[in-house]
C-alpha cells in the first residue's frame, strides 16, 4: 500500500497547490469586486488611483514578452534535457521525442513574442 501512495501523493500536490492557488486568487477578485459594487452603490467616484489603492494592478506592456521568453527557455530546457540523455544512451530517439514535446512551449512562446512585435505599434498609437 505505501508502494502506491508515494507516488499517488508526489502527483497530486501540484494539482493541489494549482488549485489553492486558484481559489485565493478567484476569492481576492469576487471580494474587490463586492468592494467596487459598494462604492458605485453609494455613489463614490472610483478614480484610476482609488482602483490602484483597492490592490489592482494595471497589466505590464511586456507581458507577452516576458511569457514568451519563458515558454522558450522551457523548450530549450526539454530539448537540453533530451540531448543529455541521448549522450548516456545512444539507442534511444529521445532527443526527438523531447524535441517534439519541445515544440509546444516553444512554439506558443514564439507565438507570444510575435504578437507583442506586431502589437507594439499597436499600442503606442493608443
Amino acid at each position: 500500500m505505501e508502494d502506491v501512495l508515494v507516488p499517488i501523493v508526489l502527483f497530486a500536490i501540484a494539482p493541489f497547490i494549482v488549485w489553492i492557488v486558484s481559489m485565493n486568487g478567484s476569492r481576492r477578485s469576487a471580494d474587490l469586486q463586492a468592494t467596487v459594487q459598494k462604492a458605485i452603490e453609494k455613489g463614490v467616484e472610483l478614480t484610476p488611483e482609488t482602483i490602484r489603492a483597492l490592490g489592482v494592478k494595471p497589466k505590464r506592456q511586456d507581458s507577452d514578452l516576458r511569457g514568451g521568453v519563458v515558454l522558450l527557455a522551457i523548450a530549450g530546457a526539454f530539448m537540453t534535457l533530451g540531448w543529455s540523455i541521448q549522450s548516456v544512451e545512444p539507442d534511444e530517439n529521445i532527443f526527438q521525442i523531447l524535441t517534439g514535446v519541445a515544440s509546444f512551449p516553444g512554439f506558443i512562446g514564439l507565438a507570444l513574442i510575435a504578437m507583442h512585435v506586431l502589437l507594439k505599434g499597436k499600442k503606442d498609437q493608443d
